[in-house]
């Protein structure tokens, strides 16, 4: 890994999510959209952990409305959804807001 971990989360796109994912051994993409109720909940659950899990979790903000390459190829049909990836590879998928101790427990499987 050659870049600085980040305290907070990142904006992605279809043009770079990519080399986000390739960039952090585990990276968390949060799919959203400005509209959505429920994803705007998660904002401070992500701030948080972002700032707590620097160093061992990156966390990617992915805007679906405005970014529809990846939202298919990921399979996003519900906002929000969290993809998670290890080592640039996807192994988890979470659907609807979480409170952040339930998040974290997600992670910790991966870390």
């Amino acid at each position: 890994m050659n870049k600085e971990w980040p305290d907070k989360p990142v904006e992605v796109t279809d043009g770079d999510m990519d080399d986000f994912i390739d960039d952090y051994p585990l990276a968390m993409v949060d799919c959203w959209a400005a509209w959505c109720g429920p994803c705007r909940m998660m904002e401070p659950v992500l701030e948080e952990l972002a700032e707590e899990l620097k160093g061992d979790v990156a966390i990617g903000k992915f805007n679906v409305d405005n970014n529809r390459e990846k939202s298919g190829e990921y399979d996003v049909s519900s906002i929000p959804t969290l993809l998670i990836f290890k080592d640039g590879e996807l192994k988890d998928k979470v659907i609807g807001a979480l409170p952040k101790k339930d998040l974290k427990e997600v992670l910790k499987k991966y870390m």
